[in-house]
């Protein structure tokens, strides 16, 4: 047996039904939809709606808060930096910038910015500028001899009245 003789069995597919054909198609005229009403209609949108019972999708409970304005930065862990330090896909020796970093294809995009943190080992002397770095992350690379510079440094707690 070859792929070319391989076949379904009588009756196992079923041609399509075209409707709006004609009235003597059999599906003509209304397609089956029947007569009227917003079903019948294209573009119905009744998802969800359960006929004037609250809804199962706000009847559950809701948890928690996304805030709207909330910054997404794409982090990089310290091994991830010394592995591309190590390809040569970064010279040490050079300001490390988040441009710099996407043109290394280390990050894929910088969205809303950068941010640094502290897994694994860094062992190059670095200067690095993003817009953010766990305090871990800021210690790792001074312990190697770096720098890192924040964008936008972290807001100073307002003191109390």
């Amino acid at each position: 047996m070859k792929l070319n003789q391989l076949s379904d069995n009588a009756g196992a597919t079923k041609k399509l039904m075209r409707v709006g054909r004609g009235v003597g198609s059999g599906k003509g005229k209304t397609g089956g939809r029947g007569v009227k009403g917003q079903k019948s209609r294209s573009g119905v949108a009744i998802n969800g709606f359960e006929g004037g019972q609250m809804p199962l999708h706000m009847r559950m409970p809701k948890r928690g808060f996304n805030p709207p304005a909330q910054k997404q930065l794409v982090w990089i862990n310290l091994d991830g930096l010394q592995k591309a330090i190590d390809n040569k896909k970064l010279d040490a020796k050079d300001e490390i910038t988040e441009d710099v970093l996407v043109e290394a294809g280390v990050v894929r995009r910088k969205k809303d910015g950068v941010r640094l943190l502290a897994r694994g080992e860094l062992k190059a002397k670095v200067n690095i500028t993003v817009s953010g770095a766990s305090a871990a992350a800021i210690a790792a690379v001074e312990k190697a001899g770096g720098t890192v510079t924040l964008l936008n440094p972290p807001k100073a707690d307002k003191p109390a009245s």
